[in-house]
């Protein structure tokens, strides 16, 4: 297995990472519906502010991560936050997803950021799992602020 952080010349492997996170989030909708183009994601994968780590086995997705580097206004320093993780069931408990974790944590310090932070949901019990073995819990709620209400 391989671990690769993905830059502009990378796009073609966002449809396997699309793919993985559809099938292991069971949400179709949202990451197969309206896929973007390839110049879509070359732009995103091209800033500083966007990291995609892909962990592969023979050029097949297997796991990733994506997350955004936040620069923050009360200091200068800026955070990591994990949007979306997932590993392929049929390669999980072999550490990949901590594997991506302490690989984002690398790119974090080479970039000057000052923490990594994720969010679980309240059922998902491997994810807790994993996170509260790498980090520290805290308690926060996360509100959702439709922009058009129906």
């Amino acid at each position: 297995m391989k671990i690769r952080l993905l830059g502009p010349s990378d796009s073609h492997l966002m449809t396997g990472i699309l793919d993985l996170f559809a099938r292991e989030f069971e949400d179709f909708e949202s990451y197969s519906g309206k896929r973007p183009g390839a110049d879509y994601l070359e732009k995103l994968l091209a800033k500083d502010t966007f990291i995609v780590l892909a962990a592969c086995v023979d050029d097949v997705v297997v796991g990733a991560l994506a997350a955004y580097v936040l620069e923050k206004f009360e200091q200068e320093r800026s955070e990591v936050y994990i949007y979306d993780l997932a590993v392929a069931e049929s390669y999980r408990r072999r550490g990949i997803a901590t594997a991506l974790i302490e690989r984002l944590k690398e790119r974090a310090r080479q970039i000057g950021a000052w923490v990594v932070f994720v969010q679980a949901d309240y059922g998902d019990d491997p994810a807790v799992a994993l996170y509260t073995k790498l980090g520290v819990r805290e308690d926060v709620m996360h509100f959702d602020l439709p922009l058009n209400p129906d």
